[in-house]
């Protein structure tokens, strides 16, 4: 008997939403490369995106990076701008993207953290919160998206791995996938 399971992307939301909220506000703020910090705000939002595509995944970066922006000293509605863009961007293919995909959704996740630092960062340069555009290219830029590209692969890797596999149904090594359901 199949059963659909029509509340697990909210579950999958809000579970995911609640860790990297945590992670944000606990562990960001005490975990540091030079003056960049990881931004799982973009970490949610992207998995959001490549999981679920669309406007789920386009509100998802809103809301994400609305409470970045109020969590930080920084300009209210500059990251809900970023993240709302990237996760358009990462959203066009549809949803469940990472389904198998892991290396494909760690290349995008990678390109999008980049440019989406570089611009928030570039934005804090122009309002006085950076001194130099080398403190911004190779202090800030830099190590916040390597940060968050750290802090996405373990994501990543469950995500490609839970999708991409179904339960067994026993026997002789038969594999059943529910990706098509």
């Amino acid at each position: 008997m199949i059963v659909a399971d029509k509340n697990r992307d909210v579950r999958t939301c809000v579970v995911l939403a609640v860790v990297c909220l945590v992670l944000q506000l606990a562990l960001a703020p005490n975990l540091g490369l030079g003056n960049g910090r990881a931004n799982l705000a973009l970490v949610f939002a992207s998995l959001m995106a490549l999981l679920m595509g669309g406007s789920r995944g386009v509100i998802a970066g809103f809301v994400a990076g609305l409470v970045f922006d109020l969590s930080t000293t920084g300009p209210i509605g500059l990251m809900a701008f970023c993240l709302t863009v990237s996760s358009f961007v990462l959203g066009l293919e549809g949803r469940d993207r990472m389904s198998g995909d892991f290396a494909s959704s760690v290349a995008l996740f990678s390109g999008a953290s980049l440019i989406v630092s570089l611009v928030y960062h570039l934005a804090m340069l122009l309002v006085g919160q950076a001194s130099s555009f080398i403190d911004v290219l190779f202090l800030r830029t830099l190590p916040t998206a390597v940060l968050s590209i750290a802090f996405f692969l373990p994501f990543a890797y469950y995500f490609a791995r839970l999708r991409s596999s179904g339960p067994s149904l026993g026997g002789r090594g038969g594999h059943f996938s529910t990706k098509g359901l």
